[in-house]
């Protein structure tokens, strides 16, 4: 598989025999499972795979000692406090994040809520959020406009998906920059794999906003310095890096930006002193005053694990195997074509991979260029056991932007009815929503990929009818 994955367009990305060779040894040993089970898995920004040892590994931290609420200061309470903490430590030294605290999230949603519901916003507050951000992004802009505060979107270019610097530039500039403004955009889309340009974390600052960076579609595959660029709030899930365990990400702050977060209530383990006599109360100074409850002190110890994992195979190893992979499996797609002369299959995004992650999103078109339903398509790859993604994957603005979806439509779709669902606004608008979306990650390889191509190439003169 390695010779007709091999990369024609850049030397940069191009599979080497050597690395081809590591990571089949890596599969074969670690993620066996795919292959006996028959699974071509393509779905890495949904989730990334655990290895085997990962779960040996933590299995084993489990049968072997005793752990305790960390809550304690007894035995078992401080083996939790010294892992969990060990857990902190480590994901700071991995993101270089020495000016920053680490809070522990159950994912980076709610990293994210946190952002919402502590930053103060107010009034003269502006929220800058970019058309191409996850639902939990776009989500905060509810905290903005109950304090009376403005929100605006800044859209992708239909042809590339990537920031209209212009306008971003004109409605940074516009805003004042003594309120307290954010600025909020993922690092790498979670639909288009397209990575947006980091510069606009010091620009947006130099305005006077404090940013916020969704990196969790971005870290699975680059390397995040923080030390090199410098977001003030950063959201992290981990499943999404190492597959296990799930239900763990976190929030990082940086240190100059903490205090500027107001926590709306407070819970078990955030206070040091609080009273019901007197409606008073001492928050916990550092990452515990945003740790509501008891940390999952179970599931913690195997961040450690994950991350340990993956600096044994080194960031950029992993990140030129899967842009080399999908950057060749967008060369393999492109080539399908009807006796018509039309291509079966739209890749949305920028033709080059030169500012790109391990994830495409494309649609399907018969001979005379109808649309194939993206459920159909699902259905086909569920029945050989190929795993890929449908639907808008929680990121609405850029399946507006696909998809032609017009301001005015949605508008006189949302005054028009109190409810509503996919099929609802479909047959509404009178146009599809949705696409399919295809990932590759650290286990994934060339057979992977071939059958997915095969899969497609199935459409060949096929109408949609047909299927």
């Amino acid at each position: 598989m390695l010779s007709l994955f091999k990369s024609k367009k850049t030397e940069s990305h191009q599979l080497t025999l050597e690395d081809d060779t590591f990571f089949t040894k890596l599969r074969n040993a670690e993620y066996s499972r795919l292959d006996k089970e028959g699974h071509a898995y393509l779905d890495y920004t949904g989730g990334n795979l655990y290895t085997q040892s990962q779960i040996q590994k933590h299995q084993a931290l489990l049968r072997d000692n005793v752990y305790g609420n960390p809550h304690s200061t007894n035995p078992t309470s401080h083996l939790s406090t010294i892992l969990v903490e060990d857990a902190r430590k480590k994901i700071l030294s991995f993101f270089n994040a020495t000016d920053y605290h680490c809070i522990f999230t159950s994912n980076a949603s709610g990293a994210l809520k946190i952002v919402g519901e502590s930053f103060p916003f107010n009034e003269k507050s502006s929220f800058v959020i970019l058309a191409d951000n996850h639902n939990s992004v776009n989500g905060i802009r509810e905290y903005c406009t109950a304090k009376n505060g403005k929100t605006t979107y800044i859209p992708v270019q239909y042809e590339d998906l990537e920031i209209k610097a212009d306008l971003l530039e004109k409605v940074l500039s516009e805003a004042d920059p003594k309120a307290n403004n954010l600025f909020a955009y993922p690092a790498q889309s979670n639909v288009s794999g397209v990575k947006h340009d980091l510069a606009w974390i010091e620009k947006a600052q130099k305005k006077g906003f404090d940013v916020l960076l969704d990196a969790a579609a971005y870290v699975p595959s680059s390397k995040l310095d923080l030390s090199v660029i410098k977001p003030d709030f950063v959201s992290i899930s981990f499943y999404k890096i190492f597959g296990y365990p799930t239900g763990i990400g976190c929030l990082l702050v940086k240190k100059s930006s903490f205090d500027k977060l107001v926590k709306p209530w407070f819970a078990g383990g955030t206070v040091t002193m609080v009273s019901v006599v007197s409606p008073n109360k001492f928050l916990v100074y550092g990452s515990e005053r945003f740790e509501d409850g008891t940390l999952n002190y179970l599931g913690i110890p195997a961040v450690t694990i994950g991350l340990d994992y993956i600096e044994s195979i080194g960031m950029e190893r992993i990140s030129k195997r899967v842009l080399s992979l999908i950057e060749n499996l967008s060369i393999e797609l492109k080539k399908l074509k009807h006796d018509t002369g039309k291509y079966i299959v739209k890749i949305f995004g920028p033709d080059n991979f030169k500012h790109h992650g391990g994830t495409l999103i494309m649609n399907f078109f018969d001979p005379e260029g109808k649309l194939f339903p993206f459920e159909k398509i699902e259905a086909m790859a569920n029945a050989k056991k190929i795993s890929i993604r449908s639907g808008c994957f929680c990121n609405p603005g850029i399946d507006e932007i696909n998809n032609c979806v017009t301001t005015e439509e949605l508008a006189n779709y949302f005054v028009s009815r109190d409810k509503g669902d996919y099929h609802d606004i479909v047959a509404y608008l009178g146009k599809m929503r949705g696409a399919i979306r295809v990932s590759v990650g650290i286990a994934s390889n060339g057979n992977d990929l071939m059958r997915f191509v095969e899969l497609i190439s199935t459409l060949k003169n096929k109408a949609v009818k047909d299927l």
